[in-house]
């Protein structure tokens, strides 16, 4: 069964609104953007706030609450849109297998842990690979492949 973590009442009603409401005015807040993707079924345009990491020259977008929609939806679809302010980037994605997420899943806690550290079941930008790896299959990580425009 997929892992996924319920979102509680504040983080949905309240931190979310405010991070997509200020990216969508061009105020990114710690890397964040608002992921627009095409639903898997319907076809019709989702959206919700990301943290785009960096690390070194590639990009990527950790799912931290696991097998979310966004991460179905991309896994069909392959390809999204970032958006901050009036910036609409299209891009294509590579999902980054279990082998390859230690660095990534590092480099996401220790930006991000106050945020989303609950959701790694205790892991932390000082976790061994070890540990890392064995978190690694319940949070989906995507490389993102821009597109020229």
């Amino acid at each position: 069964m997929p892992h996924y973590k319920t979102p509680g009442w504040f983080t949905v009603h309240v931190f979310n609104r405010i991070v997509a409401l200020s990216t969508k005015l061009g105020l990114s807040v710690w890397g964040s953007r608002v992921l627009r993707v095409r639903g898997r079924k319907s076809g019709e345009w989702r959206s919700t706030p990301v943290n785009v990491l960096t690390v070194g020259q590639d990009r990527y977008l950790v799912s931290p609450r696991g097998e979310t929609q966004w991460v179905r939806n991309i896994r069909v679809s392959g390809a999204g849109e970032l958006l901050l302010g009036k910036r609409t980037e299209t891009f294509t994605v590579v999902e980054v297998p279990d082998s390859g997420k230690p660095e990534i899943l590092r480099a996401y806690l220790k930006r991000w842990k106050a945020e989303v550290g609950v959701f790694f079941d205790g892991a932390s930008g000082n976790s061994s690979d070890d540990e890392l790896r064995r978190i690694a299959p319940d949070h989906p990580v995507f490389r993102i492949v821009a597109l020229d425009s």
